[in-house]
């Protein structure tokens, strides 16, 4: 694959991945509980959440475009992580800057905010990719990265730890276990 259709699939990137997280969003609601709803969609509406539904889409594409780029496997891999932990690093900090200096989080702000970030991971995923840089060096702190990343996903919806950024603003519970026993109690 050329450098241009390289680009070019991370542009199409952009599109897939904020169309799949607008889709993660609402799949808990839809379909209800259940094991890939509540791993993989929104079940409250904590940054967390958010970040875990960007990040889900995210890394998607990531696996999906791997099967047709022809790329050097272990550059892919580590500009994928660094586009995927900005991208991560990038809503939090996006979300809790504007609370910051706005004094109250503006959802059409964080939608705009988030899609642009979308844009900018990719951006610097395939810059790096497709730079001269010697990233193959930086292969196994990804691949610890990426296994942190994984281990984070699959365990902060179950078991969130008690802080502000896995607290769902609407109801005060964290993670899908509270909320849904919340919602019984009521």
């Amino acid at each position: 694959m050329n450098n241009r259709a390289y680009a070019i699939s991370e542009a199409v990137g952009c599109a897939v991945i904020y169309a799949a997280a607008v889709f993660l969003h609402f799949v808990f609601r839809w379909f209800g509980p259940g094991a890939l709803t509540i791993l993989f969609g929104a079940v409250n509406e904590s940054v967390w959440e958010h970040v875990k539904i960007f990040s889900a889409a995210y890394a998607g594409w990531a696996l999906l475009q791997l099967m047709w780029v022809r790329v050097e496997f272990r550059r892919y891999v580590v500009a994928k992580c660094a586009g995927l932990y900005a991208l991560m690093g990038g809503i939090i900090l996006f979300h809790y800057g504007c609370i910051a200096l706005l004094g109250k989080a503006v959802v059409w702000l964080d939608i705009l905010g988030s899609a642009v970030l979308v844009i900018l991971a990719q951006l610097l995923s395939c810059r790096l990719t497709l730079s001269p840089l010697p990233l193959r060096e930086y292969f196994m702190p990804a691949v610890c990265l990426l296994s942190l990343y994984y281990l984070m996903f699959f365990s902060f919806t179950i078991f969130p730890p008690k802080t502000e950024l896995f607290r769902d603003p609407l109801s005060g519970g964290y993670g899908f276990i509270e909320n849904s026993v919340d919602r019984s109690l009521k």
